[in-house]
């Protein structure tokens, strides 16, 4: 924490610096242009085009403003004194500069990947779009927005956005993997993020558990061989199940300074925007406003990009007018450390304790009673008059996996008030990721069948209300989220769970604690609370944007899914979430009403799905024209229930 503080600082000041190059792009080399999406047309903008690029940007490592890089220091410099390092670009533009909206959509790919397109358009391709289907129904296409994509992330495959970050010299450290193994074998392999520095088999450390509470521990039969210096292979001991934990700790070398991430984000958005201070040429023009969305580990990364003063450029000009953050709690990431890791994220099973989920957690500047540090994650940009407007927007896993009461509630209990340019959003009942028209399916090691609810719909009506926001200075609507002033923010005992197959579940909760990284394994501190949403009793959720599909429910649907017995039974398996339907008429070990008696047929189902639907239009929260999609979806499931 300290490190960003005097980052914070040293970037105000570099800021007011008249002239002070901190960063910029000095090259944009375009690899490809032309029509994209094989020349489709969207409504009235008609068709797109394509442009692939390179962007070469330059940092001065010792200028004020990049204090807070770890590790650039030791990253080498070219003549000028600068470090250097590549970004691959993407871009869509309509083909018609008359088609063209004054509007910049940046989305931060998630692990090279672009998933904005997934829950925005309704497309099942996480892939820049090439062929018709990637586009979906074009709903981002029809907007005439430019659509820009950038490589953060290092070590990425080939068909993926990447950054090429320098290794920085001579530096070797120590690293830690964990692994589960989610299928029975005696062997398993571990790929290294970071290669091995030594070979030697006594200076790394490999140890199992079945669970993550559990002593950590190393059986006889448990062993492990370098492949090489980047692969392990590991010896699985005979008692240990699927779904075990076995970490890895080594010595490691070649460390990048993973936090020049951000500063290619602000960087290329900064040029692409038209900010002075760059020396590429920018192939776009016209462009007024900025909205950059990040979609689980990438809204970690933007909500990182705002705490870390990223938002402004090297001339203190904004970058980002509005940031639109979705499913990421109260977590950051695992970005702008030694040795980073920045695909790793804490799950109640799965890599509960690598770095990027300490505080501060919200919005709102605060001493934080179990820690005992002050800070928030709009400190810096409000100290330098470059914070964006915000929507966060979460579902009922990142209550369950990534504490994001700590967004509306202080961890002594307090209901917070966000500031004027900040709105939160839950959206009732769904998990964390789930795609227009999915149905109910089982997935090993998952116990229960997943949930089918997505969050598109809302999702598109926000992204609208952000642009009225950004442009017009339109109020969008108000905050949606479980708060304990009104009784839907409680603790996991006080849920009350219906029962259902003759029991009442009471799934466990990621526990958060205060971590000393100094040390590996890392220590673990004071431990936080822990609040989730209130329930209605169908074991729905309360407190937030409520699906039409969840106003007229088929079932239960929650965030969280045990593991099956096999895979460490019930602890959280990652971030899926569970679907409980109704039954059809009264059922034994089942106290939930049955669908016989809610509906009397399809049609009432679909006409009670339609006023919730139009409800939301009211609200802002949907759109009139995704009402009758909605409905038709519903209907389909019912169907499928019948």
């Amino acid at each position: 924490m300290k490190s960003k503080l005097i980052f914070a600082t040293s970037l105000l000041a570099a800021t007011m610096l008249s002239g002070t190059a901190m960063s910029r792009v000095i090259d944009f080399k375009i690899e490809s242009t032309g029509p994209a999406i094989e020349g489709t047309s969207f409504g009235e903008v008609g068709a797109y085009e394509r442009i692939d690029a390179i962007a070469t940007i330059a940092v001065k490592p010792d200028d004020p403003a990049n204090a807070g890089i770890v590790g650039l220091d030791k990253a080498p410099r070219d003549k000028h004194g600068d470090v250097v390092f590549t970004s691959e670009v993407s871009i869509l533009r309509p083909s018609d500069e008359n088609s063209r909206s004054p509007f910049l959509f940046y989305e931060v790919p998630n692990r090279g990947r672009n998933l904005s397109f997934m829950l925005l358009n309704a497309s099942h391709s996480s892939a820049v779009p090439t062929k018709p289907e990637d586009a979906g129904d074009g709903f981002l296409l029809s907007q005439g927005d430019t659509i820009v994509w950038n490589g953060w992330q290092p070590f990425l495959g080939e068909k993926l956005l990447n950054v090429t970050l320098p290794v920085e010299k001579g530096v070797t450290g120590i690293s830690r993997e964990q692994k589960i193994f989610d299928k029975p074998g005696e062997t398993g392999t571990l790929k290294l993020t970071y290669p091995a520095a030594d070979l030697d088999p006594a200076k790394a450390k490999i140890t199992v558990r079945v669970n993550d509470t559990d002593e950590a521990t190393t059986p006889k039969d448990l062993s492990f061989k370098y492949v090489s210096e980047n692969e392990v292979e590991i010896t699985r001991p005979a008692s240990m199940p699927a779904g075990a934990i076995y970490e890895f700790i080594y010595p490691a070398k070649d460390a990048v300074p993973a936090g020049l991430s951000m500063a290619g984000i602000r960087d290329v958005v900064s040029f692409l925007r038209g900010n002075p201070g760059h020396e590429a040429k920018n192939p776009l023009s016209g462009i007024e406003h900025t909205v950059g969305m990040g979609i689980s580990q990438s809204g970690r990364l933007m909500r990182d990009i705002i705490y870390q003063g990223f938002n402004a450029d090297e001339q203190g000009n904004k970058v980002f007018d509005g940031a639109m953050i979705h499913i990421a709690g109260s977590r950051k990431t695992y970005s702008n450390y030694a040795f980073a890791q920045q695909g790793r994220y804490s799950r109640q099973h799965e890599d509960h304790d690598y770095q990027g989920d300490q505080f501060p957690f919200t919005y709102v500047s605060m001493t934080d009673p179990v820690s005992g540090e002050t800070d928030g994650i709009l400190d810096t940009c409000e100290a330098s008059e470059t914070c964006p407007v915000i929507m966060q927007s979460d579902t009922s896993t990142e209550f369950w996996q990534a504490r994001a009461y700590l967004l509306s509630t202080s961890p002594d209990g307090k209901a917070l008030t966000m500031p004027d340019n900040v709105r939160l959003y839950f959206i009732e009942g769904t998990q964390h990721f789930s795609l227009l028209g999915a149905k109910p399916a089982a997935k090993d090691p998952a116990a229960n069948l997943n949930n089918p609810l997505s969050v598109t719909p809302v999702l598109r009506a926000l992204y609208e209300d952000m642009k009225d926001w950004v442009a017009e200075g339109v109020e969008p609507p108000a905050s949606r989220y479980p708060s304990v002033a009104n009784g839907t923010l409680v603790t996991p005992a006080k849920l009350n769970f219906p029962t259902i197959s003759g029991k009442a579940t009471t799934p466990k909760f990621n526990k958060l604690q205060v971590m000393d990284y100094s040390v590996q394994p890392p220590a673990r501190g004071a431990a936080y609370p822990e609040l989730v949403p209130a329930l209605d009793v169908d074991g729905n959720e309360l407190g937030g944007v409520e699906l039409p599909r969840l106003a007229a429910p088929l079932g239960t649907y929650t965030g969280w899914n045990p593991r099956a017995e096999g895979f460490a039974a019930g602890e959280l398996y990652t971030t899926q979430g569970s679907f409980f339907a109704f039954p059809a008429t009264v059922a034994e070990g089942d106290n939930r009403t049955p669908l016989s008696d809610r509906y009397a047929d399809k049609a009432a189902y679909q006409a009670a799905v339609k006023a919730a639907a139009e409800d939301l239009v009211d609200d802002r929260l949907m759109r009139a024209e995704d009402v009758d999609q909605v409905v038709d979806l519903a209907g389909k499931d019912y169907d499928a229930l019948h």
